[in-house]
């Protein structure tokens, strides 16, 4: 039965809240998997389908790209994702937002449309513009050295893309949350200032930004997820060189995730039913510590409250968001600056057997003589004992020596430092071989962080039929004061039993890079968890326990709500990723490291 009409002259009846907005996610990094749009698609509802290609290394990679050829400078695969994924989200009716474009996001619009030309799709494209501040670094000086600079822009050129009617936006730099919450905006109209629902969108959009990581990829306690899929045997200690032989289907194989988001910003996390993985609270606590510093998620159109985050099981693979505060977002936006530093090489010397601490001081020394009258800028050295006595596989006595060298001129890094390791063959320690033969030195980089007034950015809107809309920035901003710490949790009582355990036989972990810096969250996963790792788990603790941290300087943040610590590591990764120092130069398996250092852990945790 349909409402009754108001009587003449009333005010109108209010119109029902939209309903929910069903938005997923089929990428997150430049390279992740290609099928990924097609089963994203037609493996159940959406409303959006975001995709998530940039990251820090991926645009210096992109400014090489344009460096070759200017007409470059976006992903590359996502159109060909399209190919197969175009007609299937016009026939569905799902409108597709992605970072693509990169460096050129015009471009990649164009590319779109003669796509959409040749399948015979009509399609409406959009795209935003404005965060390539390059031109303006250099005539200001900041920018100088540059082959890249982009400010990391909101949400709201997406959201007028989308009011506009276009079924396809294609962005450059704006933050990876921002696909989601522009995309909520649009379907919610919420204000500029609704800060508690634009942040609960916006956490919504960082636990889809990096796929399957909310569905059990790269979950500290995978085994559990394996055990709950299918019975997997657990293999015996492989003790041949033979390569290892699979058969059957995948055992794990996470489908990508969604987001069902309500009206005042809350969310349920999920994925397509039949998809691999699992969404549990710990999933997504995992990616909600994953690359945060502190309580406060700040952002271009809002700063994010991370300590009011509450997580509840909401049934099988589904996690509902909720309770999340928001504040003004701060007056500059982020601007990541990449540039080229110089050149590097590497060369991974294999050391088998005995006596391997004087094999390495020896080859470190001839190889040191025979590189002094041309001797690069950065010479590297470390050796990891994967070596163990009595090994019944040579692999498992060998030990690695690993040099990085680095330097302005390529000459330096080129053939002269695979010359000089070829001609130790017959020359030095017994048994001495490479892991494979030197190679050309590669060019490598560095990210910086600059910021900008965001009122100084051209934030733009390129609507369907081309017309150019200025996006203002927020009315209303913040700076980030710090938040008071809460306080600790009452700790266990003394004098408890201990067993001596992997800290990650108990608790989870996650890490990854921030320019520089690694950020790492760790949570426990009952409350006596919470009330140890709260009190045992301090700044000066995590420097016992990772010894290259030890100089360091370390900030420590809690989030009670989700039970976790994020520490955000400055200077761990030199000049980040780029520049390829560090032998995990993302700071991926900084957690894992964490988690298999062994401490006194009170047996009432497990």
């Amino acid at each position: 039965m349909s409402a009754a009409a108001p009587p003449p002259g009333a005010p109108p009846l209010p119109s029902a809240p939209p309903g929910p907005l069903r938005i997923g996610n089929a990428s997150g990094f430049y390279g992740d998997r290609f099928s990924a749009v097609r089963d994203m698609l037609t493996g159940g509802p959406l409303d959006v389908l975001t995709g998530d290609y940039l990251a820090e290394l991926t645009l210096l990679i992109l400014g090489r790209d344009r460096l070759k050829d200017p007409g470059r400078g976006y992903a590359k695969t996502f159109v060909g994702q399209l190919e197969e994924g175009l007609g299937l989200a016009v026939e569905r009716g799902v409108r597709i937002v992605t970072n693509a474009g990169g460096l050129a996001p015009a471009a990649l619009a164009d590319a779109v449309r003669e796509l959409a030309d040749r399948l015979g799709i009509a399609v409406r494209v959009a795209h935003v513009t404005g965060d390539d501040v390059l031109a303006r670094g250099r005539r200001e000086g900041w920018g100088a050295d540059a082959l890249t600079a982009n400010a990391y822009l909101g949400g709201a050129g997406i959201t007028a893309c989308l009011r506009a009617g276009a079924d396809v936006v294609v962005t450059g730099r704006v933050t990876d949350a921002a696909l989601v919450s522009g995309a909520a905006v649009a379907h919610f109209d919420w204000a500029a200032d609704d800060w508690n629902a634009l942040a609960g969108a916006v956490v919504a959009g960082h636990v889809l930004e990096c796929g399957t990581q909310a569905t059990g990829g790269n979950y500290a306690f995978f085994t559990e997820l394996l055990q709950a899929a299918e019975p997997v045997q657990a293999a015996e200690p492989v003790r041949t060189a033979a390569p290892l032989q699979t058969s059957g289907p995948t055992p794990f194989h996470p489908g990508f995730p969604l987001a069902e988001i309500h009206a005042d910003g809350s969310s349920v996390i999920t994925k397509h039913p039949g998809t691999g993985g699992a969404v549990t609270v710990e999933t997504v606590t995992a990616q909600l510590l994953y690359e945060t510093q502190g309580a406060r998620y700040a952002g271009p159109d809002v700063t994010a409250r991370l300590d009011t985050v509450r997580l509840a099981a909401e049934g099988p693979d589904r996690v509902r968001i909720s309770g999340v505060r928001g504040e003004a977002p701060p007056p500059d936006l982020k601007v990541g600056v990449t540039s080229v530093r110089g050149w590097r090489n590497e060369v991974t010397f294999v050391l088998t057997g005995l006596d391997i601490d004087a094999k390495a001081a020896l080859v470190r020394a001839q190889m040191e003589a025979a590189l002094a009258d041309r001797r690069p800028a950065d010479l590297r050295w470390t050796l990891a004992r994967t070596d163990h006595p009595d090994a019944a596989v040579q692999e498992e006595a060998s030990a690695l020596l690993r040099l990085v060298a680095r330097d302005a001129a390529a000459e330096s890094v080129g053939r002269a430092l695979g010359a000089a390791a070829v001609e130790l063959a017959l020359a030095s320690v017994p048994g001495l071989h490479l892991t494979a033969p030197p190679g050309k030195g590669t060019p490598y980089g560095a990210f910086d962080a600059v910021f900008l007034p965001a009122a100084g950015v051209p934030h733009t809107a390129v609507l369907p039929g081309g017309e150019r809309l200025p996006i203002p920035a927020p009315g209303h901003t913040r700076g980030l004061a710090p938040v008071d710490p809460p306080p600790l949790p009452e700790p266990l009582p003394a004098g408890l039993p201990t067993r001596r355990a992997p800290l990650g036989a108990v608790f989870g972990a996650r890490s990854g890079d921030k320019g520089g810096c690694a950020g790492l969250g760790v949570w426990a996963r009952t409350e006596e968890g919470w009330r140890w790792l709260a009190h045992e788990l301090t700044v000066s603790r995590l420097r016992q326990l990772l010894p290259e941290t030890a100089e360091l300087s370390i900030s420590r943040h809690l989030l009670p709500e989700l039970r976790g610590l994020t520490f955000l590591i400055e200077g761990l990764l030199g000049a980040g990723v780029a520049a390829g120092a560090r032998f995990d130069p993302q700071a991926k398996a900084v957690g894992e490291w964490l988690r298999a250092r062994h401490v006194e852990l009170p047996e009432v945790l497990w």
